[in-house]
């Protein structure tokens, strides 16, 4: 695959007309797909659903940084995108045997209806961390500073938004009663959560030289609306986004907002906070031509290779998909090739990797 080059990406996030070749954008691969490409195990680091927090060796955690790079670096992405994992322990997480094709043995999830916090009590007595350095561990920062080729960027943030935090810890069902029924105690997870992830991020974009952009994944919906009203999200949630967005621009750094869901409702509010570009499609909510029609003169669009086309196409009908969302969303720039959502551990490696191809060869095929 070609050399990696992060003015490539850079240009898409602040669409500055076409690069060379059409970037790549993913949020995350899953570990089992990057284990498949590289053909050994890489070390577990915490994860957003691990529920409780450990502190892997200083080794492991190297050899970690050094696989992504190797990975990234292999399949011709132009940065390392990567979430500091914050320390905030979890009581509600649900598991189950992974049948995926990849299989990571058990596979984990956030339960909506059992909650860590419910309370204001539970709240008050949460092991809250007191300092930023408290919450997240930078030294994963300081090992991509180390390792990363002068070619490469980092593209990192939080792990988790503000809204995904929140309802985390609260459980969905419970968040959802409370905003009626206990405001108080959503207005102190908000601003608790809000500042923290602010006063991380903070640490983030002072702490690294290789940061090209900063980043934050939170899903607001689903296929048909937002799980809080827009009035909601405004009062909530987007005086956080603001100000993430302000600190990336204080910097002269993009910020990309990943979010899954139906978000039509919220989509100029979104682009009015500032973010630089939005990543999370799906087919049936909104596909990413269609978004770059709407949006592209404002804001990048990234991805959208639908993860259900990834997951269940036959090979050669990938390949023509994907030079259809090429040939819809590459032509003047804003946009990089990526799956609308992630690299589950279900998607096959040959259609990953078609993709990719077919990114690779789209400006020769049309020039």
């Amino acid at each position: 695959m070609r050399e990696p080059d992060y003015n490539r990406i850079l240009m898409a996030l602040k669409r500055e007309g076409e690069p060379d070749k059409v970037p790549f954008y993913e949020h995350l691969v899953d570990k089992e797909i990057i284990e498949a490409v590289l053909g050994k195990p890489i070390p577990t680091i915490p994860g957003a659903l691990s529920g409780t927090y450990f502190e892997p060796p200083m080794k492991h955690k190297e050899m970690h940084v050094l696989a992504l790079i190797k990975f990234y670096r292999k399949l011709g992405y132009d940065y390392v995108p990567f979430e500091i994992p914050l320390k905030l322990s979890r009581t509600n997480i649900e598991q189950t045997k992974d049948l995926a094709r990849y299989s990571r043995g058990l596979r984990a999830w956030q339960s909506e209806s059992k909650g860590t916090i419910t309370t204001i009590e539970e709240f008050e007595n949460y092991p809250w961390p007191e300092e930023p350095e408290e919450a997240a561990d930078l030294t994963y920062i300081e090992l991509f500073d180390k390792h990363l080729p002068e070619n490469m960027g980092l593209i990192a943030g939080s792990c988790g938004g503000v809204f995904e935090n929140v309802s985390w810890l609260m459980s969905l069902t419970h968040l959802l009663k409370a905003v009626y029924f206990d405001k108080s105690l959503v207005e102190k997870m908000f601003e608790k959560i809000g500042s923290l992830i602010y006063k991380v991020d903070e640490l983030i974009v002072k702490s690294s030289e290789k940061l090209i952009a900063l980043r934050m994944g939170d899903d607001l919906g689903y296929i048909q609306g937002t799980f809080l009203p827009p009035a909601m999200l405004r009062k909530y949630v987007f005086p956080w986004y603001k100000r993430l967005v302000d600190l990336a621009h204080s910097k002269g750094l993009p910020f990309i907002l990943h979010s899954c869901g139906n978000l039509r409702r919220i989509m100029d509010d979104l682009i009015n906070i500032g973010i630089d570009a939005k990543h999370s499609f799906e087919d049936k909510i909104e596909p990413v031509w269609e978004a770059k029609e709407k949006y592209g003169d404002k804001i990048a669009l990234l991805g959208g290779v639908d993860v259900n086309k990834l997951a269940t196409m036959p090979n050669d009908k990938l390949r023509r998909h994907v030079r259809f969302v090429l040939e819809r969303c590459a032509p003047g720039g804003g946009y990089a090739l990526g799956s609308g959502n992630s690299i589950t551990n279900y998607i096959p490696i040959e259609n990953y990797l078609a993709m990719l191809e077919e990114g690779e060869k789209y400006k020769e095929s049309s020039s």
